[in-house]
């Protein structure tokens, strides 16, 4: 596959006066009267004057002469090339471009929408202009496509796989450093160079994600419920230690049994509990 050639064309400054010095002659001619001086200055100017080019900074020139590949002129400034040369100008600067939320499956098959963000520049004028048609278009359909390729190669999250190294919702780094690996093998036949890319948005489908929201809700709720009642179960255990330690009070097995239950229903319960007086006895 061939990639570019640099080529060093001639300083322009020097095409310039060579260019005012023809403009001198040609004036020189017209007043003299002379043909061949008329001629050969005129010819020199035109000559000069198609051949220069302008080059702005991170910008570049690919060169064709009848259809064959001459090179690129990627130095900023004012140059002179042969005037019979084709030119095409291509940005070297550095351009974003955000994709589209696209639904796709993950690896577990649940619907979600994604969409990337990549930052890219043009390394090969070559590969640019003659390996694909429309570069633009060409990083469009590649970028979805390694998008879906991503998306179908981790689960959302670990909900779906427990056993999941990586997931898109939490390894970001990871992830990112799969899709802009995926994305610099698919765009290096075009020359595009891909200096980051990332997740610019993710979540479920809109169709399950209420159901996905609510199952996210459960499991908090189980968790914190789990932590409740292991803290709950210290206090009942430290409570009954520190009352035998201290022979506060004698608990026969039925007493204690209840002493935890009301405790358990005290420290567990979703709403503020009421207490009931006894002014009798401990048995009434």
């Amino acid at each position: 596959m061939k990639t570019e050639s640099t080529v060093n064309p001639f300083n322009g400054y020097v095409a310039i006066v060579i260019l005012i010095l023809a403009a001198g002659l040609l004036a020189f001619g017209i007043v003299t009267q002379s043909v061949g001086l008329i001629i050969a200055s005129a010819l020199v100017i035109i000559l000069i004057a198609k051949g220069l080019i302008i080059v702005s900074p991170n910008s570049s020139k690919v060169l064709l002469l009848f259809g064959k590949y001459r090179g690129s002129v990627k130095q900023n400034g004012l140059f002179w090339i042969n005037p019979l040369f084709t030119r095409f100008t291509y940005s070297l600067r550095a351009r974003n471009f955000e994709s589209e939320k696209i639904k796709v499956n993950d690896k577990m098959g649940n619907p979600i929408l994604i969409s990337v963000i990549l930052v890219w520049r043009v390394r090969d004028t070559f590969k640019v202009a003659f390996e694909v048609d429309n570069y633009s278009a060409f990083i469009k359909i590649q970028s979805d496509s390694a998008v879906r390729k991503l998306a179908g190669s981790f689960p959302y999250d670990h909900f779906e796989d427990e056993t999941a190294t990586v997931t898109l919702s939490t390894n970001f780094d990871d992830v990112n450093r799969a899709l802009e690996n995926e994305l610099a093998e698919r765009l290096e036949i075009a020359g595009i160079e891909v200096i980051e890319s990332r997740i610019g948005y993710l979540a479920y489908a809109p169709e399950i994600a209420h159901s996905m929201l609510r199952r996210q809700q459960a499991s908090a709720v189980v968790a914190a419920r789990h932590k409740i009642v292991e803290g709950a179960v210290g206090m009942v255990e430290s409570a009954l230690k520190l009352l035998s330690e201290k022979h506060i009070i004698e608990f026969d097995e039925d007493k204690k049994a209840a002493m935890v239950s009301n405790l358990m229903v005290v420290l567990c319960g979703d709403s503020e509990t009421k207490p009931v007086i006894n002014t009798g006895t401990l048995n009434q």
